[in-house]
C-alpha cells in the first residue's frame, strides 16, 4: 500500500499530535472518570488520524501480470487528412484499415484485449469497417489523453497508433509521457508530388501611409521540377491582382509582399489562392484567407514641446492631413511675470481644460490618449506623479511613446527619471555600443538598417528598392544626440555617422509593458521636407507611420478581441477587456457578448471572470461556430441596469485548413511521441515483434495500475464505527 498524496513522517507526527491535542482539549473539562475521559480522548484521535489517512488517499498496486488481462488500444486516425490518396495508391484510412483488420488484430487478439478506437475531435470505439475518414480535427494530445482516462485503473501494456503525424491540437509530447508506451505507425507518404500550398497569409500592422497594409504571402509547390507558381489576390471574393513566382528549387517555399487597401467601415476578407493541377493531391490548401479589420477610430495623439521649434509645426502639419489622426499639442513658452510658465494649447474644447497646466494631472484625461509624444522636454518641467503617470501610460495603459529633440536626451533632460526605462536606448553610456553598423552615408546622414527596412515603419514606397533610393535622399540632419546602445530587446532602425565615422543611434523603438516606445535623436528633421521637392513627401510619410506605429496597440477601456484562424466546429475563445479610465479593472459587472452570424443570425451568450487571472478585469466566453465566415462579435457591460460600455470586433472563421496544412507524413511528430512514452516507431509488418515487446511490458503495466483504497465500503463502514462508537458510549455514559 502506498498514498497518493503522502506526507513526509515529520509532518504526519506532526498532524498526529495535534489532533490527540485537539481531542484532550474537547474532553478535558468532562465530568467523567479518567479511565472513560481516555477512551473518548482516543476514539476521538483515532477518527481524526483515520480522515487525515483518508485524504492521503491511501492506493494499492496491481501485482497480476496475465497478458490475457492487459489492454492494447489501437488508436486510429479518422480526421480528414486520412482521406488523401497516397498510400500505395490508396486512401489513408483504407491502408489503415486494411493493417488494422489483416495485421494487428490477428497479432494481438489472441494475447490481450484489443480495442479498436477513432479519434478525431474525440475518442470513438469502432469496428474495422466503420472507419471512415470525415473528422474535421485531429487533436492527438487530446486522444492519448482520453485513453489514459477511458483505462484508468487497467493495466495498458501500450497503444499503437495509426496516424499520419498532422496534429491540429498542441502539448502531444507531455500527453504521451503521462501515459503507457505509444507504439506509432506512419500511414502516407513523406514526400508528396504535384501538389500546391498557401503557406501563410499574414496581414501586417496598418500603419502604413494611406491606410496601405502588407499581405505577406508564402506558397510552395511540390513538383518534380520547379515550375513558377501563380498567386492570385482576391478582395472579397474579387480578384484585384496576380503575380507569377518562380521557385529557387524544389520545395523551395516563395515569399511575396501584396501591397492592399482596405475599405472603410467594413472587415475585408483578401484571399491568396493557386491554381491547382489536373491531377492535385490535396486541393484544399490551395487557398488562405486573412481578415483586415476595418480602420478603427482615429487615433488620438498628444504632443508636448518643452521650447517653440521649427519641427512642431512641421509635425503639426503632418499628422493634421492625416485623416487616422486627431492630434493635441501643448507648447511652453516662456514664464510670466508671476515666475509661472505659460503654454500655447491646441485642442478641442472638451480636453483643452486637462491641459491648462502644460501636461494632464489626472491619469485619466492622459490614458484618454493613444500616443504622448515629448519633444525637447527634460525631467523637472513635469513632477514625480506626472512621470509615473507617463511610465504607467506605456506599461499599462499600451500607449505609445516618441521622445525627440535635443534637450530630452542630453545633460540631465529625461535621466534617472521613471521615464527613462521606456526608452529603448541607455542614456547613461553614450559610448553607443552595441549599435548595429550600417553603409555610412556621410556625417549625420540617415542610415537604415536591416531591421529597419522591413519595419513597417520606415517604409517610403511599396518597392523596396524606391524605399532605399528616398532614404539615400534625404538630406543630412543637424546634429544628433550621442546615447548609447539599445537596451536588450530593443530594436535599432536606423543610425547615422557621427564625428570620426562612428554608426550612432537614430531611431529605436522597443516594446514596454503593454505599449511601445521610440527613440529619434536627430535634431532638425524638418529638413527633410524644406530641402527636398515639394512633391516628395519622405517627411510627412515617415512621421505619420510612426506615430501610427506607436497608437496601434493602445485598446479602449473596454476591449474585445477573438483569436486568429478558427475553423468551423472549434470553440473560439472571446476575451473582454473591462477596465475604468484609469485601466483598472472594473469589478461586480456584468459582460454579455452578442454574435452577428454570417446568415445574420444572433446569438447571446455571457462571459465570465477569467479563473487564470482573477482580479484582472479579464472575461471569457466559449463560442462554437458551426460555418465558415465573418463573424461579429459585440460586448456589452452593465452594472445592474446601467450600460458601462461596450466593444465590438470582427473575426473570420475557416480562413485556413489546418488539417491539410502539409499533408505530408509527419515522422517527425509520431517519432516524437514514441520517444516521450517509452515506445518506439513500428512498421505494417512488425505484428509479431510487437506482440513480444508488450507482453515484455505486461508486468510493467501491471504495476502500475494504482487501485484506490480510500473510497471502498470497508474504509467508509470503519469510519462510521469510530463515529458510532464514540456517540453510543457518549449516550450510555450520560453525555450529549
Amino acid at each position: 500500500m502506498s498514498f497518493a498524496n503522502p506526507l513526509p513522517w515529520w509532518a504526519f507526527t506532526l498532524v498526529g499530535a495535534a489532533l490527540v491535542f485537539v481531542a484532550w482539549r474537547v474532553y478535558r473539562r468532562v465530568d467523567v472518570p479518567p479511565l472513560r475521559r481516555y477512551g473518548l480522548v482516543t476514539l476521538r484521535s483515532v477518527t481524526l488520524i483515520f480522515i487525515v489517512v483518508i485524504l492521503m488517499r491511501p492506493v494499492a498496486r496491481s501485482t497480476q501480470a496475465d497478458a490475457g488481462d492487459a489492454i492494447v488500444p489501437i488508436l486510429v486516425d479518422t480526421s480528414r487528412s486520412m482521406g488523401i490518396e497516397d498510400a500505395d495508391r490508396a486512401r489513408r484510412i483504407d491502408r489503415a484499415r486494411e493493417i488494422v483488420a489483416g495485421r494487428l488484430l490477428p497479432a494481438l487478439g489472441p494475447r490481450f484485449q484489443v480495442e479498436l478506437l477513432g479519434f478525431g475531435e474525440g475518442l470513438t470505439a469502432l469496428a474495422p469497417g466503420e472507419l471512415t475518414a470525415t473528422q474535421r480535427r485531429s487533436d492527438l494530445a487530446a486522444a492519448l489523453t482520453g485513453v489514459r482516462e477511458r483505462y484508468r485503473g487497467r493495466a495498458v501494456a501500450g497503444i499503437v497508433l495509426l496516424s499520419d503525424g498532422g496534429d491540429t491540437g498542441g502539448a502531444t509530447d507531455v500527453a504521451a509521457a503521462a501515459g503507457p508506451p505509444v507504439f506509432p505507425l506512419g500511414i502516407g507518404a513523406a514526400e508528396i508530388s504535384r501538389d500546391r500550398e498557401i503557406l501563410s497569409v499574414t496581414a501586417v500592422e496598418a500603419v502604413l501611409d494611406d491606410s496601405r497594409v502588407d499581405l505577406a504571402v508564402t506558397a510552395v509547390s511540390h513538383d518534380v521540377k520547379p515550375e513558377p507558381i501563380e498567386l492570385r489576390l482576391l478582395e472579397n471574393g474579387r480578384p484585384i491582382e496576380v503575380r507569377r513566382v518562380t521557385p529557387a528549387a524544389e520545395n523551395t517555399p516563395v515569399r511575396e509582399v501584396f501591397k492592399v487597401s482596405p475599405g472603410a467601415g467594413t472587415p475585408t476578407v483578401y484571399s491568396v489562392e493557386v491554381p491547382r493541377f489536373d491531377d492535385e493531391l490535396v486541393p484544399e490548401n490551395n487557398v488562405r484567407s486573412v481578415l483586415v479589420q476595418p480602420p478603427a477610430r482615429k487615433r488620438r495623439v498628444l504632443l508636448v514641446e518643452g521650447a517653440p521649434g521649427y519641427e512642431h509645426s512641421f509635425l503639426k502639419r503632418a499628422w493634421a492631413v492625416d485623416p487616422g489622426l486627431e492630434v493635441d499639442s501643448v507648447v511652453r513658452k516662456g514664464r510670466n511675470e508671476q515666475g509661472r510658465d505659460t503654454f500655447y494649447i491646441q485642442a478641442v474644447r472638451s480636453r483643452s481644460q486637462a491641459l491648462e497646466a502644460g501636461y494632464p494631472t489626472r491619469i485619466e484625461d492622459l490614458f484618454h490618449y493613444d500616443a504622448l509624444v515629448l519633444a525637447n522636454v527634460v525631467g523637472h518641467q513635469l513632477t514625480r506623479r506626472q512621470l509615473d503617470m507617463t511610465r504607467a501610460f506605456v506599461a499599462r495603459r499600451g500607449g505609445g511613446l516618441l521622445v525627440l529633440g535635443a534637450r530630452s536626451f542630453l545633460q540631465q533632460g529625461l535621466l534617472d527619471t521613471p521615464v527613462e526605462e521606456v526608452l529603448p536606448l541607455d542614456l547613461t553610456d553614450r559610448g553607443g555600443a552595441g549599435v548595429p553598423s550600417a553603409e555610412a552615408r556621410g556625417l549625420n546622414r540617415v542610415s537604415v538598417t536591416s531591421a529597419g527596412e522591413a519595419h513597417p515603419m520606415m517604409q517610403l514606397a511599396p518597392a523596396l528598392e524606391e524605399s532605399r533610393k528616398r532614404w539615400e535622399a534625404v538630406p543630412a540632419l543637424a546634429s544628433i544626440a550621442p546615447l548609447g546602445g539599445p537596451r536588450p530587446g530593443a530594436t535599432v532602425l536606423a543610425v547615422t555617422s557621427g564625428p570620426g565615422g562612428a554608426p550612432r543611434a537614430l531611431a529605436a523603438v522597443q516594446r514596454f509593458g503593454e505599449g511601445r516606445a521610440m527613440a529619434f535623436t536627430g535634431e532638425a528633421a524638418w529638413r527633410w521636407r524644406m530641402m527636398l521637392p515639394a512633391a516628395d513627401r519622405s517627411y510627412d510619410t515617415f512621421w505619420r507611420q510612426a506615430v501610427r506605429w506607436l497608437a496601434l496597440p493602445a485598446s479602449d477601456p473596454i476591449d474585445v478581441s477573438a483569436p486568429p484562424g478558427p475553423v468551423p466546429g472549434e470553440t473560439v475563445p472571446l476575451q473582454v477587456m473591462v477596465r475604468d479610465d484609469a485601466f483598472e479593472p472594473l469589478r461586480d459587472v456584468e459582460v454579455e457578448a452578442r454574435i452577428m452570424m454570417p446568415d445574420g443570425r444572433l446569438e447571446r451568450l455571457p462571459a465570465r471572470p477569467d479563473r487564470e487571472s482573477a482580479g484582472s478585469g479579464r472575461f471569457v466566453a466559449g463560442f462554437r461556430p458551426e460555418q465558415a465566415g465573418v463573424y461579429r462579435v459585440i460586448a456589452e457591460v452593465r452594472r445592474g441596469t446601467t450600460l458601462l460600455g461596450s466593444a465590438s470586433t470582427h473575426f473570420l472563421v475557416g480562413g485556413a485548413d489546418p488539417e491539410m496544412s502539409d499533408p505530408r507524413l509527419n515522422e517527425r511528430v509520431l517519432q516524437r511521441i514514441a520517444s516521450a512514452s517509452g515506445g518506439r516507431v513500428i512498421t505494417a509488418d512488425q505484428g509479431a515483434a510487437l506482440t513480444r515487446e508488450l507482453e515484455a511490458l505486461v508486468p510493467m503495466a501491471a504495476l502500475s495500475v494504482r487501485r484506490d483504497l480510500w473510497h471502498t465500503a470497508w474504509c467508509f463502514g470503519a469510519l462510521l464505527a469510530l463515529l458510532g462508537a464514540e456517540w453510543i458510549l457518549r449516550r450510555v455514559w450520560g453525555l450529549r
